[in-house]
């Protein structure tokens, strides 16, 4: 949108994500994620950890339940959104705080891997807020949702591996043989 602060954030996750409800049954996931730059020093040669900046984050709808299922503390993980300050007063004194209203999200694979697993789109009938943007029927390709790394288990991060049990062929629609409606038969199905 026109005016927005636009934001990446490449982090660790300090808790695993809260998942609420509002009173209209909307799924909200908030979490924090923390950053902390690193520089070298060329003085001594070796790298030195800045100030750790923590970021508040939410996301919405369906994205939220997807967060709240794939994402656990500790985990890297690359934030971009919209960066929002809320203002309040307490106790006659004005307040205010940064938070990251999150458009994606996604695991780091820098030091980890991960297996992507498509589930279809709830059918609302109305485009879901943004959050991945298509209407109902219309493909998904948000990353991982249907029951996170290892199933929904925590990861185990000292490994770096976050991959999967691998879904049945019935449940991958990338792993259906190619037709040879067009005539070359080796085609992918898209």
């Amino acid at each position: 949108m026109a005016g927005d602060t636009l934001i990446t954030v490449i982090g660790n996750l300090t808790a695993d994500p809260e998942l609420r409800y509002t009173a209209q049954s909307v799924p909200v996931a908030s979490f924090t994620v923390a950053s902390t730059p690193r520089t070298y020093n060329r003085a001594s040669g070796q790298w030195e950890d800045g100030t750790a900046m923590f970021l508040r984050c939410s996301a919405w709808r369906e994205m939220a339940e997807n967060i709240a299922e794939s994402l656990t503390k500790g985990m890297r993980v690359i934030v971009y959104g919209r960066l929002q300050q809320r203002n309040w007063e307490r106790d006659g004194q004005n307040r205010s705080s940064l938070e990251i209203q999150v458009d994606e999200i996604g695991p780091s694979l820098r030091y980890a891997q991960a297996q992507v697993t498509r589930i279809p789109r709830s059918s609302g009938g109305f485009n879901q807020g943004g959050q991945g943007g298509f209407a109902s029927g219309a493909p998904a390709a948000n990353f991982n949702q249907g029951g996170g790394f290892n199933g929904g288990a925590a990861a185990n991060l000292g490994t770096g591996s976050m991959s999967a049990a691998q879904p049945s062929v019935d449940d991958n629609p990338w792993a259906a043989p190619a037709t040879s409606d067009n005539g070359e038969g080796n085609e992918p199905p898209f």
